[in-house]
């Protein structure tokens, strides 16, 4: 006897198309010991028919399967599940219980939500996403995304995908990276002072190894990325704050005896200020009397639409106290996590070290994929397509908050994606998030920015990288209404 076709059912929290969905139901009936060795599965045309899909569907998840060897075909008699499938564990489930180990005692320390806020999973169902860092699929090349991996799969591009490069990265994306994409900001850097990361994220996180201890004192702006907060907050080492206005930070507010400055000069986390360039002068002359060095997240320069990006921080230093740090993440998608710390040689050989302890290296495969899609000029194109649909949604975003009286707090002056923004006096933002989520409409409240207990509670930050240009203006007016309904 068959196993019943109504014994399938998929699975509707499960992603993919329809093939890989019902190529997954069988597989993990199969792997949970649910379809046992010899068991002959439904017809392709009896489990479309209880599934409500085409039989082709079911036709092409089956050869899927065939080629995998979890199941077999007996020439007319249909498919069987393979004698040579995966086995279940036999071993026995341990029953549920309560744990006897005292975390709170073993746990040797702590870490905060890294990025200090909530960004929900299900943010593209929400008709008004004001949320920052999110792709939009409008916009994204997907197809000659998908190309440059196949053809990163290739024979040709066999090792970059199966190598171990221990310490290493794909030569092909430093190359790119060290004559095309630094460059652009005024950087000459050789291979040696390249090294790839899991993001702008990961490359904090090295930097703060290599550079940071208890002894040592670290300085962020204020208010400043969350995120980076926590990593130093891990690292126990002393941490300051220095004071940002309408043109960046502060370089005179410097905290004395700093030895590790972090800052976002081009486009600053949150409030979007361009640091200028007779403050960028005076905080190289600071950190070279005072013996400090700089770490500079350029995570967003990509997004320059209102005129040309200014140059690199990095790019006017000439006693090497400055180490950068820049992301694909931004300009690509979230999702791929690639990014590059730039520095000298001696820091950037202990960074690779470090690395290597923790991870090697990023994937082969999506490092020479990036490579391919950089070198064959659909990255260009794809940051001329966005610059364009930011700047449009920009304009429309500037109107709507004209018209309806709100408040920016932080310009840019280059583009970026993301508006920072004050409610009136007594708002408390997160309140105000919260109600707005009955609406559909999302935005970023500004109190994780902020690095001490008692600072303000009425900013927050409105991105327009990933809603429609055309949902812009009535998402603002619900915000609108909804500060003035506060009360």
């Amino acid at each position: 006897m068959p196993i019943p076709a109504d014994s399938f059912f998929l699975d509707p929290s499960t992603e993919g198309t329809l093939q890989a969905r019902i190529q997954q139901m069988v597989a993990q009936g199969i792997l949970s010991g649910r379809f046992r060795p010899g068991e002959k599965l439904p017809s392709s045309r009896r489990l479309a028919m209880h599934l409500g899909v085409s039989r082709i569907t079911v036709t092409l998840a089956y050869t899927e399967l065939l080629a995998d060897d979890y199941i077999t075909s007996r020439g007319r008699s249909g498919y069987f599940v393979s004698d040579n499938a995966p086995e279940p564990p036999q071993f026995p489930a341990l029953p549920s219980g309560e744990s006897t180990v005292d975390w709170s005692r073993i746990i040797g320390s702590r870490t905060t939500h890294a990025l200090g806020m909530e960004k929900p999973a299900n943010w593209s169902s929400f008709r008004y996403p004001f949320i920052y860092g999110q792709t939009d699929p409008t916009l994204f090349d997907s197809a000659n995304w998908r190309l440059c991996a196949l053809q990163a799969l290739g024979k040709k591009d066999f090792g970059s995908l199966t190598a171990d490069y221990y310490d290493g990265d794909d030569p092909k994306l430093v190359e790119f990276i060290a004559r095309q994409t630094l460059p652009r900001r005024g950087i000459l850097a050789r291979p040696d002072e390249i090294l790839v990361t899991l993001g702008a994220q990961n490359a904090l996180w090295l930097t703060a190894q290599v550079l940071l201890n208890q002894r040592r004192r670290a300085t962020v702006e204020d208010p400043s990325y969350p995120a980076l907060r926590s990593i130093l907050t891990q690292m126990r080492c002393g941490l300051d704050t220095v004071p940002v206005d309408a043109d960046g930070l502060l370089p005179d507010q410097i905290p004395v005896g700093t030895d590790v400055l972090f800052t976002t000069p081009s486009h600053q986390c949150p409030t979007t200020a361009t640091l200028s360039l007779a403050r960028r002068k005076a905080l190289l002359e600071k950190a070279e009397q005072e013996n400090f060095l700089i770490v500079e997240d350029d995570y967003e320069f990509e997004m320059s639409f209102l005129k040309s990006p200014s140059p690199a921080l990095k790019s006017l230093d000439r006693n090497g106290r400055v180490i950068y740090v820049g992301s694909f993440s931004k300009s690509l998608f979230p999702g791929l996590r690639l990014g590059y710390l730039v520095g000298a040689a001696p820091f950037i050989r202990e960074a690779r070290a470090m690395r290597a302890s923790v991870l090697r290296h990023p994937p082969g495969h999506i490092q020479r994929t990036t490579a391919y899609f950089l070198s064959l000029g659909h990255y260009d194109a794809l940051i001329k397509r966005m610059s364009r649909a930011l700047h449009e949604r920009r304009k429309v975003l500037d109107a709507a908050i004209a018209e309806h009286g709100l408040t920016i707090a932080g310009e840019a002056t280059f583009g970026g994606s993301s508006v920072w923004m004050k409610a009136p006096e007594g708002v408390d933002t997160d309140m105000l998030a919260a109600r707005l989520r009955d609406q559909s409409v999302l935005i970023e409240p500004g109190q994780s920015f902020f690095a001490h207990e008692g600072s303000p509670t009425n900013f927050y930050r409105l991105a327009y990288s990933s809603i429609p240009t055309n949902r812009i203006a009535e998402g603002v007016r619900l915000i609108a209404e909804a500060l003035k309904d506060r009360g």
